[in-house]
């Protein structure tokens, strides 16, 4: 269109030029009117000023029968959210997705943020509860300002108040503003269509600022929010709501006000369906549930039917496996056997200092679980495929451990805020006078302790397998699961079985097109035939970006006399190395940190990992769920990093480095042909 344009200001220009300056020799190009001209004949031909151009201009790429992969966030939080609001968040959904798209940012500690390459597609979650609230409220020429509630919050973002009682104020958001207000909603002292008419403003806003960014075939902008909830002893249910199309949407989003109980949500949602408004739940941080996420009863605390797990999985297809507040693949106490099990592992319930029972919390328990129930003649609750994504509270996303910020706005915006450096004496004891506690002492030096914030990682990334980058396309991605979660690499993972896949594959041209014609792809079931053993494809790629990869994995579960197992194989090994046999293991392949600088050797490591593999532990009727796990050669940990931009020794009690990693939806091996 842009070419378009510019052809017809040079045809007009020319013809300006003409009429303008040259009227008396016009025979000179012939623009006279000629009776014998007919269209697209010789006369028409003599009278044109340039040729016709037939040249057709491709906007949007065709689309991929074998499918792209795409990268994106689901979990964004902005202006509109009250504890963003509370974190100096500033930024509205309008900056988000142009963060999305490359653009730049401004934190709330003043510097400017920007993602090293744009994204795929991206949703602003900004919290139901509460929408726009504590904006309202800070705004003293608001109605809502008015309320004795409101007056902590007058123009808390409008000051340059940003020390350290102002951080200690803003961190107790949570426990005054947001809980008197609801109090004061339950005995009536608070308007309720008052609030309504705030939160259905903030939601039209973000309605339009995601069809604004939604660009077909370029980028894609979901229109989505979160339904905040918990258990009564803050047990975490969060989970994002992310809408198909965005023509038709309901006027107010279903939040923790209208039911604290998630399967209110899904009857919400499946009453939304048959009005022709498609949306789907995926839960977040399972790992600070106190293990409710995945239990074996409903809220009600009866057993699980299979009417509960119809719905559960109608609504929930997906479920998000890693994010700033820790990743919930698996906790050592649950796999033990699982050499990279204690990976990021938050060991708290979010927005407290509990601990959070491991039981019931990880995805891979669950997996597990979901055999165990469907072992017993209950339908499998747990059949969800997997993504990642940031759960920022400033508009853009924090996923690269050399420039994390973290999430939580001026908390923990700097390296001291954050807990990876040590504090200064005078500030440690501002801190421990304004609240004890929040100072912790490690190895005799202090470090911030205002929260976990030393628990959170630079994670992670969503992930989808599309035809397109559309919205139609994505979306049916999310539905079959065809997804996967990276901490925040770039990593492409492929993941099929079938009963046709031999050696051979891997040297066809045609690989994932034969794969996809003889095979299953991640996030469904794999049908027992009669004799037949299954074998896997796995394909990792590196980011070019991030640190080679060092081994690709699967993680099976199985079923077995009404118990579960588990089992890590080391599939495939870089650098030429062989997989033990007897181990299931590849050996060390020398990737090392020099914890001074954070260097690695860059001459190990693979820039991708391909193999047909076939369980040696094979039992055809035998339940089993496979997923891929591929990991990177170890790097600085985000505290590390901190330390050494700060020329300081990383704190002794963290992790000096990690395995940046991908996982895909699982493979569900079928020995019984009942679904």
């Amino acid at each position: 269109m842009i070419l378009l344009r510019r052809l017809r200001r040079i045809n007009l220009l020319l013809l300006f030029t003409v009429m303008a300056g040259c009227s008396d020799q016009a025979s000179d190009l012939d623009f006279q009117s000629n009776s014998n001209t007919t269209i697209g004949g010789d006369v028409q031909k003599k009278n044109a000023a340039l040729e016709t151009d037939d040249e057709i201009l491709e906007l949007r790429v065709a689309p991929n029968p074998e499918r792209n992969a795409y990268f994106g966030d689901l979990h964004v939080h902005t202006t509109y959210s009250f504890d963003a609001f509370a974190f100096g968040t500033l930024a509205t959904p309008y900056d988000a997705y142009r963060y999305a798209k490359g653009q730049a940012l401004t934190h709330p500690g003043g510097y400017q943020i920007q993602l090293e390459r744009p994204l795929d597609f991206y949703a602003v979650t900004d919290h139901a509860m509460f929408l726009g609230v504590a904006k309202e409220a800070a705004n003293t020429n608001s109605a809502f300002s008015r309320h004795e509630v409101s007056k902590p919050l007058h123009n808390l973002n409008e000051e340059d108040n940003y020390g350290e009682t102002s951080l200690i104020a803003r961190g107790k958001v949570f426990s005054t503003f947001v809980r008197d207000v609801g109090r004061r909603l339950k005995n009536g002292t608070i308007d309720q269509k008052q609030l309504v008419d705030i939160s259905k403003s903030a939601w039209l806003d973000i309605i339009k600022a995601a069809d604004e960014a939604n660009v077909p075939g370029k980028f894609t902008a979901f229109v989505a929010y979160e339904y905040t909830t918990s258990t009564d002893k803050r047990g975490n249910l969060h989970r994002n709501v992310i809408f198909r199309d965005s023509d038709k949407l309901p006027a107010m989003p279903f939040s923790r006000f209208n039911s604290q109980n998630p399967e209110g949500l899904w009857d919400w949602m499946d009453n939304m369906r048959a009005k022709g408004i498609e949306s789907l739940a995926i839960p977040h941080n399972s790992n600070g549930s106190n293990g409710q996420m995945f239990k074996l009863t409903d809220w009600a605390g009866n057993p699980l039917s299979d009417d509960y797990a119809g719905q559960r999985m109608r609504n929930e297809p997906l479920v998000e496996i890693t994010q700033v507040k820790g990743t919930s693949d698996t906790h050592p106490l649950l796999s033990k056997n699982d050499e990279w099990a204690d990976f990021e592992i938050a060991p708290y319930r979010v927005a407290t200092k509990l601990p959070s029972e491991p039981a019931g919390g990880y995805v891979r328990d669950a997996y597990l679980r979901g055999l165990k129930l469907a072992a017993g003649g209950i339908s499998n609750p747990y059949k969800f495929g997997l993504i990642g994504s940031t759960d920022t509270h400033v508009a853009g996303g924090s996923d690269q451990e050399v420039s994390f910020f973290s999430k939580a706005g001026l908390l923990d915006s700097s390296a001291v805020r954050r807990g990876s450096i040590p504090t200064d004496v005078v500030r440690s004891k501002i801190y421990n006078w304004l609240l004890p506690g929040a100072v912790k002492t490690v190895a005799g030096k202090d470090y911030m302790s205002l929260s976990s914030f030393e628990y959170w990682g630079a994670s992670g990334l969503a992930a989808v397998w599309a035809e397109e980058n559309t919205r139609k396309a994505i979306y049916e991605a999310f539905r079959r699961k065809e997804t996967f979660a990276t901490t925040g690499p770039r990593i492409k993972v492929r993941f099929f079985a079938g009963y046709g896949f031999d050696e051979n594959l891997l040297s066809r041209s045609d690989i994932v097109s034969a794969a996809y014609q003889t095979g299953v792809a991640m996030g469904t079931n794999l049908i027992a035939e009669t004799g037949k053993v299954p074998k896997f494809l796995i394909w990792a790629t590196q980011d070019a970006s991030g640190a080679p990869l060092q081994r690709a994995q699967i993680i099976k579960g199985y079923e077995k006399d009404g118990e579960t197992f588990e089992q890590v194989y080391d599939v495939v090994c870089s650098d030429g190395l062989e997989v033990n046999p007897d181990t299931h293991r590849c050996p060390d392949n020398g990737a090392r940190v020099n914890l001074a600088d954070c260097s690695i050797n860059a001459d190990v490591g693979a820039p991708q990992l391909r193999s047909v593999w076939q369980d040696p532990d094979f039992v055809a009727d035998q339940e089993a769920f496979y997923y891929v796990r591929v990991l990177e050669n170890p790097t600085c940990r985000w505290s590390t990093w901190d330390a050494v931009q700060a020329g300081v020794e990383p704190r002794p009690d963290l992790q000096k480095t990690i395995q940046e990693r991908a996982w895909s939806s699982p493979i569900w091996y079928r020995a019984q042909q009942d679904e």
